[in-house]
């Protein structure tokens, strides 16, 4: 990957109350629940509280604060790993729904404790893991946090919360955030069209001169992409999806725009004439 100027990034998450869930293409054939018999795990289906995502889960159970450390220390723990095995980016995952994600929104947190209730106490477990995952990840080596930066319902995660938590991230080392949003709650209303997530990242960027930004869901092709930096929206483009269609998607956009992109060996009798 380095020979070809790039290298290997690594995310971190944890599925929270949406664990032992069969994918997403099959919730239409079967039960979305995995059970002990084909693979799940629903006795040790975890949450900040138990709230449902909805009625095609498994209820979590609510963590205690041990395993709360535990998860803590997990995450640090495979910072090393990845660090040794030679990453050279990690992210945490703290978008779409995921266990971070759901103590940070209070329709999924309900926590009476420190970890719950107010805005410093549901974002208390991410802010607690960064600096764990900060202290052993090198600091020469950049740190990403991807938040979904509303949450599209009454009472949920806002904006506003959003730009607070930027605040705190930055100031405990974290390099960029990925902003998308959603995902946390499935009666959420939330415009779909690339310009709405856009100007909401635009809004972060320019909140926080501080913190590198990268837009999700922006872009299905090398102009939209390109537009999105050229406007001053985000400082990146983050394009999972268009990849999952187009595995030479960083080709495809740079023959649209006329940029030379170095191409690998096997391909290059593909390679346009630019």
């Amino acid at each position: 990957m380095k020979k070809c100027g790039a290298v290997a990034g690594i995310q971190l998450g944890h599925s929270g109350r949406l664990g032992s869930s069969i994918p997403l293409n099959k919730y239409m054939e079967s039960d979305s629940c995995k059970t002990d018999a084909n693979g799940g795990w629903p006795n040790r289906v975890f949450g900040p509280s138990p709230v449902l995502f909805n009625d095609q889960f498994w209820a979590p159970r609510e963590l205690n604060e041990s395993q709360i450390d535990t998860i803590q220390h997990a995450f640090a723990d495979a910072a090393v790993r990845a660090d040794k095995a030679g990453y050279e980016v990690i992210d945490i995952h703290a978008a779409y729904g995921m266990l971070l994600n759901q103590f940070l929104s209070p329709t999924s947190n309900r926590r009476t404790d420190k970890y719950g209730g107010s805005f410093e106490n549901r974002v208390r477990m991410l802010v607690e893991l960064v600096e764990r995952v900060r202290q052993v990840w090198p600091q020469e080596k950049p740190m990403f946090v991807s938040l979904s930066m509303l949450e599209g319902v009454d009472g949920g995660w806002t904006i506003d919360d959003t730009l607070r938590l930027a605040r705190l991230l930055s100031a405990k080392g974290v390099d960029m955030s990925e902003l998308s949003v959603g995902g946390n709650n499935p009666d959420a209303k939330i415009p779909g069209a690339p310009a709405f997530k856009k100007e909401m990242a635009r809004r972060v960027k320019q909140s926080m001169p501080g913190l590198l930004v990268s837009a999700v869901g922006v872009a299905s092709n090398g102009e939209q992409a390109n537009a999105v930096l050229e406007e001053g929206c985000a400082d990146a483009v983050f394009s999972a999806r268009q990849f999952l269609r187009n595995p030479s998607f960083v080709l495809s956009a740079a023959d649209e725009l006329g940029v030379n992109v170095q191409w690998i060996d096997q391909y290059q009798c593909a390679r346009p004439n630019l």
